[in-house]
């Protein structure tokens, strides 16, 4: 898979290593790893990564045979990034971004929509 992150900031972001996590009705059924990166000033970056899915929490829930019948399955994301925020080279700061984001899988399209949110915390 492909996450984007969007940095509209005047900062640049340089995160560690950490683990984003995929909920099904508020069960974890996914870990996802996310390596060290760099999101630039005003830019975007393109992180290519895995799901690691536990399938058996997925389709042992009691939500998934009706989800399959609807062919929608709600699904929610969430990660924690630690790192540091610097401002023009030379203001450096701790920063954690909070990121949740609600994915809708559409299984007669193969599609999926997304919306996430994110907040910075210095």
């Amino acid at each position: 898979m492909v996450i984007t992150i969007s940095n509209p900031n005047y900062g640049s972001f340089k995160f560690k290593n950490t683990k984003a996590f995929i909920s099904y009705h508020g069960e974890n059924v996914a870990e996802v790893p996310i390596g060290p990166e760099l999101v630039p000033a005003r830019g975007k970056l393109n992180i290519r990564t895995y799901a690691s899915v536990t399938a058996d929490k997925l389709v042992l829930n009691h939500h998934f045979l009706k989800d399959l019948v609807t062919g929608r399955f709600d699904l929610t994301s969430t990660a924690t990034l630690h790192g540091k925020v610097s401002v023009l080279k030379v203001f450096k700061l701790r920063a954690q971004v909070y990121s949740t984001c609600d994915i809708t899988i559409v299984v007669r399209t193969q599609g999926l929509e997304s919306e996430c949110e994110s907040r910075i915390k210095l």
